[in-house]
């Protein structure tokens, strides 16, 4: 069994992100990334310092405002910004606004992140368009590990705008045969265990055993599940699944690096059109 891991895939994205950061530098252009903030959360104030230090390092500038109220314009005004190649907004929201609403305000040009409803929906219909980074990431760490996709039974498990259903077109354009279980799926082992290839992101800790996982499956866990010691567990009970599968990202270690260097890169990309 082999653990895929994701600190080494995000590191060989960030020195190419890197040089192609250099090289926008070099002809005066400064990618620049702006990041919304409308809230006091630690584990959101975490992750946007490690996405500053990360930017500082491989020459993406990240702009942090910190917004309460007026988020929806605050990122209109980003996008207008020409110096702005890339817009997202944190999580979790103010009362009484949704991720849909606010996002509407991002123009899909800069969305690095996928939030925009325009940008899935350009994603379902084959048009340029940037996925979120952690769908993105999915796809990533299964090119790295050399798995077929084209013909691949794949099984997504969860259907969130945010994971499960980019992944799922992600993974449709690579020609895989998806299916997407969820919630209300009947018999979530009858089809994991068919499958070549299983995507957890329902969002629960060990949905997903060993009953739900075929010999030689290669499993992407994307979930990040706090324990009451401080850390941090998957959608998969990886101990059970690992004498079964083929492969498997571990938590953490796996998507979640993976993610911001991916983000990091759409930046880079927006900033080169």
């Amino acid at each position: 069994m082999t653990l895929i891991d994701g600190r080494e895939v995000a590191a060989t994205i960030r020195a190419q992100v890197a040089a192609d950061a250099a090289r926008l530098r070099a002809a005066g252009i400064t990618p620049t990334l702006a990041i919304v903030v409308p809230t006091d959360d630690e584990a959101t104030a975490w992750y946007v310092r490690s996405l500053v230090r990360t930017g500082e390092k491989i020459g993406v500038a990240v702009r942090v405002v910190d917004e309460h109220e007026m988020v929806g314009p605050c990122l209109a005004e980003l996008s207008a910004d020409p110096t702005v190649h890339g817009v997202m907004c944190q999580t979790p929201l103010p009362p009484g606004i949704t991720r849909d609403e606010v996002a509407m305000h991002i123009d899909p040009v800069k969305d690095v992140d996928g939030a925009n409803p325009a940008s899935l929906g350009r994603l379902a219909a084959g048009l340029p368009a940037f996925a979120p980074a952690t769908a993105q990431a999915v796809v990533e760490l299964l090119h790295a590990h050399g798995t077929t996709l084209a013909g691949a039974d794949v099984v997504v498990v969860g259907r969130s705008t945010v994971v499960g259903k980019p992944a799922a077109l992600l993974l449709l354009a690579e020609n895989a045969t998806v299916t997407v279980c969820h919630s209300r799926t009947k018999d979530l082992a009858v089809q994991t265990s068919r499958a070549d290839v299983v995507v957890a992101c329902a969002g629960s800790a060990h949905v997903l055993g060993a009953a739900h996982i075929r010999p030689g499956a290669v499993v992407i866990d994307v979930g990040t599940n706090p324990t009451a010691d401080g850390g941090l567990i998957g959608d998969v009970d990886t101990e059970a699944v690992e004498p079964i599968a083929e492969a498997i990202t571990p938590v953490p270690g796996g998507v979640g690096p993976v993610t911001t260097a991916l983000l990091l890169r759409n930046v880079v990309t927006a900033a080169s059109h």
